[in-house]
């Protein structure tokens, strides 16, 4: 199976695409749906969210599964050390390995409940993500990602532990990482030229998620971390009354932090997009990603 550091290289920006299993049958529709529409897109590959333990875990192994039989796409499968033992995560990944799946994304997940709370490693489990990424290089020929926080993780102490972090997981064998969401394009850059003063040539892929609504908006701030800056809330926040207003505000913001991006040579861009595909759609289009038809 293709990697997605193959995808990755390519002689033009690609995109990529984050799903969620879906929780019942009509969100199963929305999701293929969603997927179907992206797939003549070409996005580099595609990836499905994990859940630790129990039928979330199952629908993420299923759906990743079904998009590497039934599409055209590179899947790539999440993995978090979340409440599970080393035996069951050899065994979660001896389940995407029979699936055919080759590409994996190591993280060390959120205390379930409560994100910001305390980690509480399984008591035969792991504690960090790098010691998850060993295990999956230990039992086979996977391509490794992993996650990337342009502010810094909450729980590391300063901005340079949180890059000695990131520098470990490479160490521990990732080929490549994803940032979490940011406002600025300059919070991603100055997260790559951390890791670059650090002799780090890894490839980071900037998290981008378009600025739909305002409860996407409270979203990106609940996952990046960071207050909404001032030059972005001056110009989405007078149209919170207006939803096609704030919609195409927002997928212009989105699109213009693209543009800087792709400029400062970023290699791709990993759309996280909610099991809909209209707005990735939308921004793709505008930077010009669209496969042309022959």
């Amino acid at each position: 199976m293709t990697t997605v550091v193959q995808r990755i290289r390519s002689d033009r920006p690609v995109f990529s695409v984050e799903f969620m299993p879906p929780r019942d049958q009509a969100d199963e529709r929305r999701l293929w749906n969603a997927i179907r529409e992206l797939e003549g897109f070409d996005p580099a590959f595609v990836s499905v969210t994990y859940g630790a333990g129990g039928s979330s875990r199952d629908r993420t192994i299923r759906t990743t599964g079904r998009v590497a039989r039934e599409t055209t796409l590179v899947s790539m499968a999440h993995l978090t050390a979340v409440g599970h033992s080393v035996a069951e995560l050899r065994n979660v990944i001896g389940w995407y390995a029979a699936l055919g799946i080759r590409n994996i994304l190591a993280l060390r997940g959120d205390p379930p409940g409560d994100p910001n709370g305390p980690w509480v490693a399984h008591p035969e489990g792991l504690n960090y993500a790098d010691e998850l990424v060993a295990l999956v290089r230990e039992l086979g020929d996977f391509c490794v990602g992993v996650a990337a926080f342009p502010y810094g993780h909450p729980q590391s102490a300063d901005i340079d532990a949180d890059t000695e972090n990131l520098l470990r997981k490479f160490r521990a064998g990732a080929d490549f990482a994803i940032a979490q969401l940011f406002f600025e394009p300059e919070d991603f850059l100055r997260l790559r030229d951390r890791v670059a003063a650090k002799g780090c040539d890894a490839v980071l892929l900037p998290g981008v998620m378009p600025l739909t609504t305002p409860k996407i908006l409270a979203k990106t701030v609940e996952l990046s971390g960071a207050p909404v800056p001032a030059r972005i809330a001056a110009r989405l926040d007078p149209l919170v009354g207006d939803a096609a207003a704030f919609r195409a505000e927002g997928i212009d913001l989105v699109t213009e932090v693209c543009e800087r991006l792709i400029a400062e040579g970023v290699p791709g861009l990993h759309f996280y997009t909610f099991n809909r595909a209209k707005a990735t759609r939308e921004v793709v289009a505008r930077l010009g990603m669209v496969p042309s038809r022959t």
